[in-house]
């Protein structure tokens, strides 16, 4: 017997329709100016008349757009003018995260995203905005009756948890490198809108900047960097806020964010790699950031291409946290092996040549500021030769460790039955001096491969790798 389809929370007829508005506000915003003066009275009925339409349609699609769970699917019907079904079988569903924005919290609603392992670029089903009891009944059925655990019961002290303290949420933030990124988006922005700022007004406060004092104009730039330094903590936190990671049977469950509450679901068997990261600015203060190659999901899920299990932790703690949640990839701290010293001219020129030219070049043309390529021609020697003493592998059994730096150190653990392909390459000096690169990719976000590069590692060591990856269990 079919069962009746049932409808989204009527809030999802806002979300649609502030959804399709925020596609719309740059060309809001661009017609605002471009008719302010003499058609602002056909601007005002042309955003009334969107606004109308907009609101007709995301009822409709509100409407027409029903799911039901029957017959082990979770079947989703849709379309306004083109009917459209989709079932997804319960055996295809890799996770169910619930996700919270501020509007959300607001009507005590939540939003459901479904993935199957062929999720492209976005969510398989992703149901807009539904009761938050709706949301975790469809995770529990979904899931075939399992329990879900959504947040950590403390009667249950057999499920491995850990929250990160606002201390360390703080530090994160003091040391995430986000000053840069906000000043980028903010030079990005003044670009766009500088055209849009009254000529008189910009000559006026140009003139003015220019006629302050030195001094003054220091600290006006050092107050600017200090509020964007706090915005960056402020977004860190308000990402981070109250993380809690716990393992539950064969799945990790995360839930962050204070103003969007996130809760994402990470199959332990869809894991490809464990991540350490020692940033530059973290490195010297012993802090890492634990981070996961999970393949498949969406481009929306991590920060950068990887899912961050842990934001920010001591070093040392590392193998204790992997033991607790994830004890395949439990790690101790045994030897390295790094590269031979004949690599190191490669690191050192590599890191360096561009700076030397510009130090040449400077240096003829405007000697009077040879100082500055030359301070940086020497840090990027020093940066050169932390990316050799850095680089270096481990293998034992199954399990292959690779470290290497570009500005960040990374330590990568993998087994080799989620390697996808290993390579060597030489060119023909590398062969005179028995030197090669290893290249090492998985499966990574998006079905996309993630990949790993050891340059100038001894030849020989990297036929040896081959050998241990060739002759693997299939």
């Amino acid at each position: 017997m079919m069962s009746k389809g049932r409808r989204l929370h009527p809030a999802a007829i806002l979300f649609n329709l502030i959804k399709g508005l925020k596609q719309m506000v740059f060309l809001v915003i661009l017609g605002f100016f471009s008719f302010r003066e003499d058609g602002l009275f056909y601007y005002i009925l042309a955003i009334v008349v969107i606004i109308v339409l907009g609101l007709v349609s995301s009822f409709l699609s509100w409407y027409r757009y029903t799911y039901r769970i029957e017959n082990e699917e979770l079947r989703i019907e849709y379309g306004v003018f083109i009917r459209k079904k989709r079932f997804i079988s319960k055996n295809r569903i890799q996770s169910i995260d619930l996700t919270q924005g501020v509007l959300h919290r607001i009507f005590k609603l939540t939003k459901v995203q479904i993935e199957t392992a062929g999720s492209g670029d976005g969510a398989e089903a992703s149901l807009q905005a539904v009761e938050f009891a709706e949301g975790e009944r469809l995770q529990n059925e979904l899931k075939k009756g399992k329990t879900v655990f959504i947040e950590q019961d403390e009667d249950e002290p057999e499920h491995p948890t850990s929250t990160i303290s606002f201390k360390r949420l703080f530090l994160a933030g003091s040391t995430s490198g986000s000053l840069g990124i906000i000043l980028a988006i903010l030079g990005g922005g003044l670009s766009e809108i500088e055209q849009f700022i009254p000529e008189h007004f910009f000559e006026t406060t140009v003139q003015w900047i220019i006629g302050l004092s030195i001094f003054f104009i220091v600290g006006l730039a050092f107050l600017v960097l200090l509020i964007v330094w706090l915005f960056g903590i402020a977004g860190t936190i308000i990402k981070y806020g109250n993380f809690t990671i716990t393992k539950h049977h064969e799945e990790l469950f995360i839930t962050r964010g204070l103003l969007e509450k996130k809760q994402v679901t990470i199959p332990l068997k869809r894991i490809q790699a464990i991540g350490i990261e020692e940033s530059i600015l973290r490195q010297p203060l012993g802090y890492v950031t634990v981070f996961a190659e999970v393949a498949g999901g969406t481009a929306g899920k991590g920060e950068d291409a990887a899912t961050v299990l842990f934001p920010i932790m001591k070093k040392k703690e590392v193998a204790s946290f992997l033991a607790e949640f994830l004890p395949n990839y439990a790690i101790k701290e045994e030897e390295w092996t790094g590269l031979p010293k004949r690599a190191l001219k490669y690191y050192l020129l590599r890191s360096s040549i561009f700076f030397l030219l510009a130090s040449v070049v400077v240096f003829y043309f405007f000697p009077q500021f040879s100082l500055l390529p030359v301070l940086l021609l020497l840090v990027f020697i020093y940066l050169g030769y932390l990316r050799f003493k850095d680089a270096g592998y481990q293998v034992k059994g199954e399990q292959l460790m690779l470290r290497y730096r570009l500005f960040s150190k990374r330590t990568m653990i993998m087994y080799h039955n989620r390697i996808q392909s290993f390579e060597k390459k030489q060119h023909i000096i590398h062969r005179k001096q028995k030197l090669g690169n290893m290249h090492v990719s998985i499966i990574g976000k998006m079905g996309a491969g993630a990949h790993y590069f050891l340059k100038e590692l001894d030849a020989e060591t990297i036929d040896n790798l081959s050998d241990w990856y060739s002759y693997r269990d299939i």
